[in-house]
Parts: C-alpha cells; sequence; structure tokens
C-alpha cells in the first residue's frame, strides 16, 4: 500500500484512507437510485441503468485511484443526467436515448483531445488563485444547498416560466424558486437536524471518521422515526438482473442528423466546468495541487475523467463526471489514492449489495455534506479582497454556483467578470491582473454558449 499510494508521504494511514472512502461512498450512494429512475424516462431499462451506474462509477473511480493516485470518486453526474433526459422532448421527441448516448460519447473523445494536447491543463495557469479559491467556497455553498434540500431543512417550490412546469435538474429551463424552511415537525427534516448535531459534535472532538460513524447513527435513528425504511430487505434478492443491459447501444449516426450540436456543446461545456471547478475544488482543499508534481497529477486526473465521460456512454449511461461529494472523504482525511480505490469498490459490490445501500435516507447523508461545506468556506480567507479586480469575480463565482444550482454557471459568470473588470483597469492606468490569453478564448465560449445555447 505504501509502494501504491504514499502513505507516509502524505500523513495518512491504511484505516484513514479507508474510512474515508466509505464516507465517500455513502455521500453519493444516492446516485445509485436517483439515476435509474431519472434515465428510465427516456425508455431505458432502470436495471440496466443501475447496472451501467454501478460499473461506471466503480472501474472510473478505482483508475482515478491507481493511475492518479487522488481521493476523487466519479460517477454519473447530477444536472447532465436530467438534461440528458429532456433533450428528446426538446427535439420534438425525434431523438432516441442511444442517439443521446451517442452525443455523450462524442463530448468525451472531444475530452480526450482536449486533456491529451493539454488545453484543459492550462486551465490551472490560467485561473488566478484567487479565483480557484472561490471556486471552492462556491462549490462548499453547492454542497450545503444540496444538503439542505436532501435533508428537507429547507423546501423549494419551482414554477417553469417557458414551459409551466419544472424538470428537476434541467438547469437550461427558465424558472423561478420559491426557497422554504422546513419544519420541525417534520420527521425528516428533525433527522437530519439529529444527523447534524450528531456528526458536528464528533468532528469537534475530532473522533476519527466522524462523518461516516454520523451517517451509520443517522440512518439508526432514523428507524423508530420511519425515516429509514427496512421494507426494502424484505425478500430482497442480492443478485443483479442483467437480462436488459444496454451496453454498446449508443448511436453516433443520429447526433447530426437530428440537430444536436447544441446539446453536444451543451455537455462539452458543462462537463468543462463542472470538471474543472470539482477537481480543481476538492484537490485544492485535499493540498494537492502544489508544485510540479501536482500540476501533472491534475492532468492524469483530467484524462481519466475524459475517458470516463465515453466509457460510461458505452456502459449505457450519461455523462460520469467527479463529484463534489468527494469532498466528504477528504474532510474525513482522504488524501491518496486508497479513498477513490475503496469508493470504487463498493460501487461494484453494490451490484449485489445495493439492498443494504438502499435504506441509507437522504437525511443520514444530507449533513455530511452540510459539514463539507463549512469546511470548504475556509478557503475564502486566502481570496485577496483587498484587489477589486479579483474581489468582484470571486464573489460573483461564489454566490452564482448556489444560486443558479450549477458550477459551470459560477464560473462562467466570474471569469467573464474577471476578464472585463481587468481590461477596464488596464485601459483607465489601474493597477489589474494580468489576463491569460486562455481566458479570453474561455470568455468568448461562454458568452456563445448562454448566448445562442440556452
Amino acid at each position: 500500500m505504501e509502494t501504491i499510494f504514499h502513505l507516509r508521504r502524505f500523513n495518512t494511514t491504511f484505516g484513514r484512507e479507508v474510512v474515508a472512502g466509505l464516507t465517500t461512498f455513502m455521500t453519493m450512494a444516492y446516485i445509485l437510485f436517483v439515476n435509474p429512475s431519472i434515465l428510465s424516462g427516456t425508455g431505458m431499462d432502470k436495471n440496466a441503468v443501475f447496472f451501467a451506474t454501478c460499473v461506471g462509477a466503480g472501474v472510473i473511480t478505482l483508475i482515478m485511484g491507481l493511475f492518479v493516485n487522488y481521493p476523487i470518486a466519479l460517477a454519473p453526474g447530477m444536472g447532465l443526467n436530467a438534461y440528458f433526459a429532456v433533450v428528446a422532448a426538446a427535439h420534438g421527441g425525434q431523438v432516441s436515448w442511444q442517439t443521446g448516448l451517442g452525443a455523450v460519447f462524442i463530448s468525451g473523445i472531444v475530452f480526450i483531445i482536449l486533456t491529451v494536447t493539454k488545453i484543459r491543463q492550462l486551465l490551472v495557469v490560467a485561473v488566478p488563485d484567487s479565483l480557484k479559491l472561490a471556486i471552492t467556497v462556491g462549490i462548499g455553498l453547492f454542497i450545503t444547498i444540496i444538503g439542505f434540500k436532501t435533508g428537507d431543512l429547507m423546501n423549494m417550490q419551482y414554477v417553469g416560466i417557458a414551459t409551466g412546469k419544472y424538470t428537476p435538474g434541467a438547469y437550461i429551463d427558465n424558472f423561478s424558486w420559491q426557497p422554504m424552511l422546513g419544519s420541525l415537525s417534520s420527521p425528516t427534516t428533525l433527522l437530519t437536524i439529529l444527523g447534524l448535531l450528531i456528526i458536528a459534535v464528533l468532528f469537534a472532538l475530532e473522533v476519527p471518521g466522524a462523518i461516516l460513524i454520523g451517517i451509520i447513527a443517522t440512518t439508526l435513528i432514523g428507524i423508530p422515526m420511519k425515516v429509514t425504511d427496512l421494507s426494502g430487505l424484505h425478500h430482497a434478492s442480492f443478485l443483479p438482473d442483467f437480462s436488459h443491459l444496454e451496453v454498446g447501444s449508443l448511436s453516433l449516426t443520429g447526433v447530426f442528423h437530428y440537430g444536436l450540436v447544441s446539446a453536444l456543446f451543451t455537455f462539452t461545456f458543462v462537463e468543462l466546468f463542472d470538471t474543472f471547478g470539482t477537481l480543481v475544488g476538492t484537490a485544492n482543499k485535499a493540498g494537492l495541487l502544489e508544485g510540479e508534481e501536482g500540476q501533472r497529477r491534475l492532468g492524469r486526473a483530467m484524462l481519466v475523467d475524459a475517458f470516463g465521460v465515453s466509457f460510461g456512454a458505452l456502459l449505457g449511461t450519461s455523462t460520469i463526471t467527479a463529484f463534489v461529494e468527494s469532498g466528504s472523504g477528504i474532510a474525513a482525511g482522504g488524501r491518496t489514492g486508497l479513498t477513490a480505490v475503496t469508493t470504487g469498490i463498493l460501487f461494484l459490490l453494490s451490484l449485489f449489495l445495493w439492498p443494504l445501500a438502499s435504506i441509507i435516507p437522504d437525511q443520514a447523508t444530507a449533513p455530511a455534506l452540510i459539514l463539507v461545506g463549512v469546511l470548504m468556506m475556509s478557503a475564502v480567507k486566502n481570496i485577496e479582497w483587498d484587489q477589486t479586480g479579483l474581489a468582484i469575480p470571486a464573489f460573483l463565482t461564489i454566490i452564482s454556483m448556489p444560486l443558479t444550482y450549477s458550477i459551470s454557471n459560477g464560473i462562467a459568470v466570474g471569469f467573464t467578470f474577471f476578464v472585463i473588470l481587468n481590461l477596464a483597469l488596464r485601459l483607465f492606468g489601474k493597477p489589474h491582473t494580468k489576463i491569460h490569453w486562455l481566458m479570453w478564448i474561455i470568455v468568448v465560449l461562454a458568452v456563445w454558449r448562454y448566448g445562442w445555447f440556452v
């Protein structure tokens, strides 16, 4: 283990890494059940999507751990899977899910090319440190919003403006939302608060594995509260159903025939920024971006992520991407690929043990997500708030992520304001930050994307 993962170098232990891997899995295991539910709306078989989700997340996360030695897990991303589900409706029902998978596959090939040519890696050099820190903080708030929503601490009412209805995760729709505070009379809200208190106390006492212990304890407390549902264990089969697999069912011929260029661009654009934000934000929190070696490892991580996009499409699922919930494992002490390997193995084992994982209620994992948000907020103190050219873009990056419910939106807004603001400062002879040429290209792409493909 020392030879493969360099545990001593990263000041960690085997036990700590395994606990961190378990913690990451617990906080993102919901994707095993949410993803089939969303994609089945396209006509895909739920069991087939469940298989693709387990195998895709397991294999790519294992590669991330062994090839890159990063404590970051990957799985089909929320938001993009919902967008995948509404693509057919947006094109008059003419687009099959097979063609949608073809668009995802092609976007993965584009990412591989961008990574091999090191264009994606240039982002790390092009983006100022304050904006990198802002991304970390913004992701922390984004994770907190997820925790508040899944834990019923905050309820949202969505009212569609263009369609009259709201499609969960379909960020491209115009909608208004009204947040409401959860009620203590609700057992789900109460359980989330109890779980948050348990994890917070354990973490404050520096108890090893505090997040994992809190998740398990909250799940057990939820049994008498009738929030933890044990009914799925009765007569449950621990053998997965592989009779309707959809491996290799994607179609490339219809991608351009049905005018899916805008969808293909959306997959590529959102994945580019989401992955950059997640990898940089979580890796920075773990202290893995320092030095030349840190930059090389980030490049390898981007290559694994790019491969995962096309690999997932071949298996029969939407875009596989780095998960922001990996921050929970990092918060639990994960610093090496052993954390990811543990998570990857658990995803593969979920093919046979999914009835056990299914009893963990959202209210048990929500407190962990909220605590991760607290920890990631600490990066805000290192942003150069005394420099207006950095402070304003950093703030807009941070606030746009939770308010628009999109990491990529926050990055696009922050980067655009950074370029325009520092250009203005330069023209008027004021102190400014140098603008890397790649930032100009990103802003042009952002304006193009939001101006013509929304």
